[in-house]
């Protein structure tokens, strides 16, 4: 219970996990608390973050359930079906392309693919493709490709008059995101006075639909989006890309043997990083 809390950074989302009532949880954590002496959570409404304590015990507490799920799995040679986690738009825009190709191995796995935002249960996955800063508590996180950026839009909204500089986009209607003065400041314009959509879309892919609309101009990634670009669907008026700070992941469990989920890994590497050895 505690290590789901951790995971999740809510006990409404751990209950959840678990099965339980999030009061059943708190109760719990607060018995857990008083038993060692010592604070393990930071509290703030609905949310909680680990304290230093917290996050040690965390990280050894995933290791040592690591090792009963080795124990356990042990008993089996290799899964009939490999597990794989992955968040939406990764999903659909670069691993689905490319599984045809895996399958295509003579040792290839069967896939069950599990599109979710939220890192689930270590006893759910086999490996789990997330996006952040590689701070996933009882987990090995292997760094794949940085998150990258640049502008792109529907033909339809230039009108026919094309962009030829960047100080340009700022008087087309932008579709929101955090990183859009990052992408001026580096493209070499200072405080642009941005004009959003009144909309906030929650993912890249629906940012990417509402660009194709026309609806505005989407920072989206040109990893996942470059067919839309070579479809002439979207255009990508400008070469700068912003990169990071932020990376997609590969997680494992620690100890991971299992020849079959370590080939996966193994192709998932190389699909992800085509140029190295």
């Amino acid at each position: 219970m505690f290590e789901a809390c951790v995971r999740t950074a809510s006990f409404t989302r751990a209950a959840v996990e678990l099965g339980v009532t999030p009061s059943a949880v708190s109760l719990r954590i607060r018995d857990l608390e008083a038993e060692m002496g010592v604070a393990l959570f930071h509290r703030a409404g609905p949310r909680v973050s680990a304290t230093a304590a917290g996050r040690t015990l965390a990280a050894r507490l995933g290791e040592a359930l690591a090792l009963v799920r080795s124990a356990v799995e042990a008993c089996v040679t290799e899964p009939p079906v490999l597990r794989l986690s992955a968040p939406p738009t990764f999903a659909a825009r670069w691993l689905a392309p490319r599984l045809a190709g895996y399958r295509d191995l003579p040792d290839a796995m069967s896939i069950q693919l599990d599109v979710s935002a939220e890192v689930r249960a270590s006893h759910a996955f086999d490996l789990a493709i997330r996006t952040g800063f590689g701070d996933w508590p009882g987990l090995d996180a292997e760094r794949l490709m940085p998150i990258d950026a640049t502008p792109m839009l529907s033909p339809a909204l230039l009108a026919g008059a094309p962009l030829e500089r960047p100080e340009q986009l700022a008087a087309l209607p932008l579709l929101r995101h955090e990183d859009w003065p990052r992408w001026f400041a580096e493209a070499g314009i200072v405080s642009p006075e941005l004009r959003f959509v009144s909309t906030n879309y929650p993912t890249q892919e629906l940012d990417a639909s509402a660009a194709l609309e026309g609806e505005g101009v989407g920072l989206l990634s040109p990893t996942l989006f470059a067919p839309l670009v070579a479809q002439g669907a979207l255009v990508r008026p400008f070469a700068h890309v912003i990169e990071g700070p932020a990376w997609h992941y590969l997680l494992s469990h620690p100890g991971e043997t299992r020849s079959g989920i370590l080939r996966f890994a193994k192709w998932l590497r190389g699909a992800s990083r085509p140029g190295e050895p």
